[in-house]
């Protein structure tokens, strides 16, 4: 029998009433305009509005190192649970080939509230210190807080939050400090126990040492070789032992005997199964689809007896999410998973490289997909197009999925050899009409008529007004920060899910939820986009409903329990707690 939301205010301080709700903060705009046809959906925020003026620094040599060209990753998160998203960025730093003239630090900044943000990097500790790629957010010791994992080409860093402000460096004493190249990762539970454990994408077998020069035989300058010419790695995958530690458990599972070279990874549950599996994108070798099968029967992990050891199935080619529709391995970067359709399935994403066009995956509903990219026109839009960042969500709260792409080329002297594609490319972003996905770019903005040499993607709601902004990271350049402006008058329902039994950020619940007649469902996956951390929050749109007739959670195991919570209110955020 279902049991009843246990509901509390998101923000400390707030109002909460009898019927569950709390005022927003002052100067939250709620989005109850009307579009005009001339208004923008999204609005780009300034440096000098949103007091950002961090800028990425990708130490790009003659000699073209691989690295230069493969970040920064960036995130939304709330570091000091005051209810307003603030931001991290990830910079360069040295490395066995790069010596900065001047020190390079990643970036934190906190939310003003008033659409403004603070640089308190330097006191909250996380300045990093190496040639960063990208970062994972997620509460790893169930404290309420959210913690830091930084990728990077080199050792890794864990930052514990440490609840004032500030973070401690725990990555040697956690046993994560995974040297390599690593890119994203993601925090997921893949065992149920309430702990979230880590997954980190290794991509190739690089070091200076290992270093070649690549030139086209005729103007002498050097390019980017393409990644077709170094060895590709096996991935990493650490069991949460809940005591701050970490044991790597990859080897003798699929993970550890599929070499890839990995980008993007995304947590979901493919098969409604309750085990939350793993898609990886690679790099010029065929993608990754590990499935989650649960427990090997009652053995242990070699070397940590309190660790049993785990099944995952790599299935990406029976599933025909491996190569692309000629059957060859493409370069596979962004990942994302959503319930586009509304079928009660997960269906994927994969942004590629110029020539390969993108993917997207339906889901069968019997462990295999359909690449409906060229029926939905996203294969001929992509076609000269190189994808990284990409993010389903619903930017204007009708309730459909729709879609936004972040692009640009790896190689900066691509247009020396070639005159279809550019090194900096436009945003894509798409509206879902119907079942089908219309690219409404040239009505997205100022923004999406430019070009970018972007890489990470995040996405959420930085000023609370229930509208999904976009943080894009640009390879060498400033971040991008976008103003969800489209105010179609539609209401929402914003969800701080807080876990109890289950892993406290709740990744892996099951969402559903009833408007004006209609039931929609989605499913609080793990990581997706590229190098990047979205927004823990789920906002669920219901257009011009006059209400929610219910929402339904069902937590992950341990617990597996359904709460329901019976006429929430509109155009709020609430904070659910498993009961």
């Amino acid at each position: 029998m279902p049991l009843r939301g246990a509901i509390g205010p998101l923000f400390p301080g707030m109002t909460f009433s009898r019927r569950h709700l709390f005022s927003l903060p002052a100067g939250t705009l709620l989005s109850l305009r009307l579009r005009g046809a001339s208004q923008p959906l999204f609005e780009e925020v300034s440096p000098a509005a949103s007091g950002i003026t961090w800028v990425h620094e990708n130490a790009m040599s003659p000699q073209r190192y691989l690295p230069e060209t493969m970040s920064p990753g960036c995130a939304f998160l709330d570091f000091d649970n005051d209810g307003w998203m603030d931001i991290y960025l990830v910079n360069s730093g040295p490395c066995d080939f790069y010596r900065p003239a001047r020190p390079l630090r990643n970036a934190l900044y906190r939310n003003n509230r008033d659409g403004t943000f603070t640089d308190v990097t330097e006191a909250a500790g996380v300045a990093g210190g190496t040639f960063g790629m990208g970062v994972a957010v997620g509460d790893y010791d169930n404290d309420g807080w959210p913690d830091l994992f930084v990728t990077s080409y080199g050792n890794c860093i864990l930052y514990r939050n440490n609840r004032d402000g500030t973070f401690t460096d725990v990555t040697k004493r956690a046993g994560v400090e995974t040297p390599g190249f690593t890119t994203s990762a993601v925090w997921f539970d893949y065992d149920n126990d309430g702990r979230l454990d880590l997954f980190v994408c290794s991509y190739v077998n690089y070091g200076k040492a290992d270093h070649f020069l690549c030139d086209d035989g005729r103007s002498g300058m050097n390019y980017y070789c393409v990644p077709r010419l170094f060895k590709g790695t096996s991935s990493f995958l650490y069991h949460n032992n809940g005591d701050g530690t970490f044991t790597r458990v990859e080897r003798g599972t699929d993970i550890a005997s599929s070499s890839g070279k990995g980008l993007g990874v995304v947590a979901t549950d493919i098969n409604n199964d309750g085990w939350m599996d793993l898609f990886v994108a690679n790099d010029s070798v065929q993608n990754f689809l590990f499935m989650n099968r649960g427990p090997e029967r009652a053995q242990s992990h070699p070397g940590s007896p309190g660790v049993r050891t785990w099944r995952f199935e790599e299935s990406a080619l029976p599933a025909e999410v491996a190569f692309g529709q000629d059957g060859q391995a493409r370069s596979g970067m962004g990942v994302d998973a959503a319930d586009v359709f509304n079928s009660g399935y997960q269906d994927l994403f994969v942004a590629n490289i110029d020539q390969e066009m993108f993917s997207l995956y339906r889901n069968m509903k019997d462990e295999t997909f359909r690449d409906i990219s060229r029926e939905q026109g996203i294969g001929q839009l992509t076609r000269y197009l190189s994808g990284w960042g990409l993010k389903f969500f619903d930017y204007d709260n009708d309730g459909a999925v729709d879609l936004i792409l972040a692009n640009g080329h790896p190689d900066d002297r691509i247009e020396t050899r070639t005159a279809q594609v550019k090194y900096k490319e436009p945003l894509l972003l798409f509206h879902q009409e119907a079942g089908k996905l219309r690219n409404v770019s040239a009505d997205a903005g100022p923004a999406f008529s430019k070009s970018y040499a972007a890489r990470g993607l995040a996405a959420g709601d930085f000023n609370n007004d229930g509208l999904i902004d976009i943080l894009i990271g640009n390879n060498g350049g400033r971040p991008l920060l976008l103003r969800n402006v489209s105010n179609a008058g539609n209401h929402w329902l914003g969800l701080k899910l807080e876990g109890v039994r289950c892993n406290r950020d709740a990744i892996g619940a099951k969402i559903r939820w009833s408007a004006g007649g209609t039931v929609r469902s989605r499913l609080k996956n793990g990581g997706g986009s590229y190098l990047s951390s979205h927004d823990p929050r789920e906002v669920l749109g219901v257009g011009n409903a006059a209400k929610i007739e219910w929402v339904e959670i069902t937590w992950p195991k341990p617990s597996g329990r359904v709460q329901r919570i019976e006429n929430p209110p509109l155009n709020r955020y609430l904070a659910v707690r498993e009961a």
